[in-house]
């Protein structure tokens, strides 16, 4: 479904499970992030009415998202740690040359974005399958719908705006990158370390 070509291997689940305070840390940071792509995408291509709606969905959800991680991170005696570089998204988005055509640039967003929640939706199920905890088991199952809810959306939208030839031809392309780039991840308890 998520066409992803790297799966996640299980090894990662007890790193994740090890540093599970800079897992969830890592987390909740990465929703807000998701939350300011949506919003930067409003301001950016403010005259799509239809993107602007789903957009502004996103980035409340996103943020209920954070809320829901940080409030799990408090009900265990977790304090929210600082925020740290995301490579694994700055490395995605250096993926695509640099682009003044606005529909061009707009795809590229929009495919970054959609990859970065089918991997976290592919990293979510890894990690609930392979949980001992019911509780996150659960909370790891649940946010994995909305990932790909999310994963469907941004790449249903970058095949509106261009060709879907094309489009689907950049989306590979894009797939194979990070499929070599996951190849040396696994080692860090982030969601996409």
């Amino acid at each position: 479904m998520l066409g992803l070509q790297f799966d996640t291997k299980t090894s990662w689940v007890e790193v994740a499970k090890n540093g599970l305070e800079q897992l969830l840390t890592d987390h909740a940071f990465a929703e807000q992030k998701a939350a300011s792509n949506a919003v930067s995408i409003i301001i950016n291509y403010s005259e799509e009415t239809e993107l602007v709606k789903d957009m502004s969905d996103i980035a409340i959800e996103e943020m209920e998202h954070f809320r829901m991680v940080h409030n799990l991170m408090v009900e265990r005696g977790m304090v929210l740690g600082q925020a740290s570089k995301n490579d694994y998204a700055q490395r995605l988005q250096k993926f695509f040359p640099h682009t003044k055509d606005r529909t061009e640039a707009l795809i590229q967003r929009l495919l970054v974005a959609a990859l970065i929640e089918a991997r976290s939706c592919e990293r979510f199920k890894v990690f609930a399958d392979n949980m001992e905890d019911e509780e996150l088991s659960k909370f790891y199952l649940d946010l994995m719908v909305s990932e790909a809810n999310h994963y469907t959306l941004f790449l249903g939208y970058a095949r509106q705006y261009m060709d879907r030839e094309l489009v689907d031809e950049k989306w590979n392309n894009l797939l194979a990158f990070e499929a070599k780039m996951m190849c040396e991840r696994g080692k860090e308890a982030r969601v996409h370390g």
